[in-house]
């Protein structure tokens, strides 16, 4: 007699169908079983908590920071300028290339450094030399201007 018309590969099409159709009805059932529709408001609503978290009691009102309007600033925080005694600062040289033309200060007073153009110096200046040196704010950060070579005596 003849062979099955059925190859393996329909076969295990077909499996594969049935197997998923299965998996389909299961989690429709399970939904069924498990409906939320039927549930109070209180029961559905998540709180967040004062810390960020979220949780199924409603927060202690007494824990509640009262913020007032004008506190509150939309954008960039304002700018500090710095005390006039502090415009100049002493530095030293950490890095500078002068086929480039810029190099970084390390400041002596916080330990930041320091971005620092050719065009902003007053004196030629070399790596480890100690330096005095004004800071100006740019949109990149903070600039060293009008640098001075401080002799050493």
């Amino acid at each position: 007699m003849g062979a099955s018309n059925e190859t393996f590969s329909k076969r295990e099409k077909e499996k594969a169908k049935q197997k998923k159709k299965q998996d389909k009805q299961e989690k429709k059932d399970d939904r069924k079983a498990n409906l939320t529709r039927g549930q109070s408001l209180d029961q559905m609503l998540a709180y967040v908590d004062e810390n960020g978290n979220i949780s199924s009691r409603p927060p202690d009102p007494r824990k509640a920071k009262v913020i007032e309007q004008q506190d509150i600033r939309l954008g960039a925080a304002e700018q500090v300028k710095e005390a006039p005694q502090d415009a100049i600062r002493q530095g030293a040289v950490t890095f500078f290339n002068t086929s480039k033309g810029y190099g970084f200060i390390r400041d002596l007073q916080n330990q930041q450094s320091v971005f620092v153009h050719m065009n902003g110096l007053i004196d030629a200046i070399q790596e480890n030399d100690k330096v005095t040196f004004e800071i100006e704010m740019t949109p990149k950060g903070a600039n060293a201007v009008q640098v001075k070579k401080l002799v050493v005596t």
